[in-house]
């Protein structure tokens, strides 16, 4: 049998892990929600032993904690902070609604690691108290939102922009190699008049910009940190500055432009800059399968589709028939936005928890928005690396489906009037053939001419014909 140690909080006794750096409020935590199996990500670990580690510097900068005690708990929390301990936190995401669960799971770990640095044996809390010590001049209700924002905000700045920076790119790169590569454009699933595949590509790039612009937008307000508000906002128990001091702190070891929230109150009472954020990831995510989509459709085929592109062949596509190729890497980005939208609509319906004074859905917000935030970044990786950067255009099919469009017909509508094109559609559509046949074979218009009207890398950038004078 595993050996047990007894430890104590407010209300009485628990058994823990005899190796454990948790403790009583961590075990009792974890015998009342057995709900997910679910932990919090590295990222909201990191931040959060980095606010520890700083509130225990400000603490003993103003003289509230003996250095020595300090110094041991900033090294503890420390070990937080670079993924030491993980395996200390063992509290399920879904728990009390504050978080109070992970806040004192962390303090009891980081306390407990401070004693034995101190040459103490886990549990003397006489020697380090989690909540006197670690905790000192916090509440789980600043800390916990503080952490959401510090982690978030230094994930999408570290990886979810380089990332889409990487895949705007790789569209952009695209979209210069088919500048040439005449097609026909699609409205409706049906065929319109002609463009460039270059034209579609750099649409996605923009997408993907405006996805980066809208992220940008949300930052300034993911820097606005509650923490030195401690229960409610009014920052009792917590000694003048502590805040503007511990925020400081948090700037300085991150490089990040974190600044106290300019009302703490509503600091508290919102998770609004979450739910923000969680929208512009919402907003990207639509984009990207709508592009995924697009993706698929282009390279459909490759007989019996649209094979107007061809995407890196990846893994085989079938255990059942040899050969086949699947447009896998669109599907997992499909796949993710498909998360991400799911995420914003528990964000969203989160964020309406604010009952009065504080939110009360936080770890619940924290695991959705963090989740969001990695998975998007890993994919547009993956989209830009093994997908994006090695299509090639199928140049010949392209050009062939852009001669075929009978909207080539809008291109002559200037000239001939809109009711004779249309006569003139119908007769192409209903023979199968080009409508220049059309034309040629009705003389409506001089060869010279009709070759003018119908070039198609002229109509492709937006020429348009003389009507005639009346």
């Amino acid at each position: 049998m595993a050996e047990t140690r007894i430890e104590r909080d407010s209300m009485g006794e628990m058994t823990v892990p005899a190796n454990a750096y948790y403790g009583a409020q961590t075990a009792r935590a974890v015998e009342n929600f057995p709900i997910s199996g679910l932990r919090f990500p590295r990222s909201f670990l990191r931040a959060l032993g980095t606010i520890k580690a700083a509130c225990a510097r400000v603490n003993a900068g103003l003289g509230l904690l003996d250095a020595r005690l300090a110094d041991a708990i900033e090294r503890a929390a420390g070990e937080v902070a670079d993924g030491r301990l993980d395996g200390e936190f063992v509290v399920d995401v879904f728990q009390t609604g504050s978080g109070t669960s992970t806040n004192m799971n962390a303090n009891e770990v980081i306390a407990n690691r401070a004693v034995e640095l101190l040459g103490g044996r886990r549990g003397d809390k006489a020697l380090v108290h989690p909540n006197d010590h670690v905790n000192m001049g916090q509440s789980t209700n600043d800390v916990f939102p503080t952490a959401i924002h510090v982690a978030a905000y230094a994930e999408i700045v570290r990886d979810v922009l380089p990332a889409l920076a990487e895949l705007a790119d790789a569209f952009d790169d695209r979209a210069k190699a088919f500048h040439d590569v005449v097609k026909a454009g699609r409205t409706h699933l049906q065929d319109a008049v002609p463009m460039t595949l270059g034209q579609e590509f750099g649409g996605y790039a923009s997408v993907v910009r405006h996805g980066i612009a809208r992220l940008r937008a949300a930052l300034p307000h993911l820097a606005e940190l509650p923490i030195g508000g401690t229960a409610l906002g009014t920052g009792i128990n917590a000694p003048e500055g502590f805040g503007e001091r511990v925020t400081g702190e948090l700037a300085r070891v991150t490089g990040l432009p974190f600044v106290p929230a300019p009302d703490r109150f509503e600091a508290m009472q919102n998770r609004d800059a979450a739910v923000e954020t969680s929208g512009a990831l919402r907003t990207l995510a639509v984009g990207l399968m709508k592009i995924a989509n697009d993706l698929r459709l282009l390279a459909s085929g490759s007989r019996t589709g649209l094979n107007e592109i061809e995407l890196p062949a990846t893994q085989p596509g079938s255990s059942i028939m040899p050969g086949k190729v699947n447009p896998v890497i669109p599907e997992a980005v499909n796949q993710v936005a498909a998360l991400v939208i799911g995420h914003d609509a528990t964000i969203a319906v989160a964020g309406m928890n604010g009952n009065l004074d504080l939110n009360v859905m936080m770890p619940v917000i924290a695991h959705a928005l963090l989740e969001q935030i990695a998975v998007t970044a890993a994919s547009a990786r993956v989209f830009a690396r093994k997908c994006v950067c090695g299509i090639t255009a199928n140049v010949e099919r392209c050009r062939q489906y852009a001669e075929l469009t009978g909207q080539l017909v809008t291109a002559i509508a200037p000239v001939v009037g809109y009711d004779r094109a249309a006569e003139l559609f119908k007769k192409a559509m209903a023979r199968d053939v080009p409508i220049r046949q059309i034309l040629e074979e009705e003389r409506v218009l001089p060869r010279e001419e009709i070759d003018r009207l119908l070039d198609l890398p002229r109509l492709a950038r937006g020429g348009r014909a003389t009507a005639p004078r009346r």
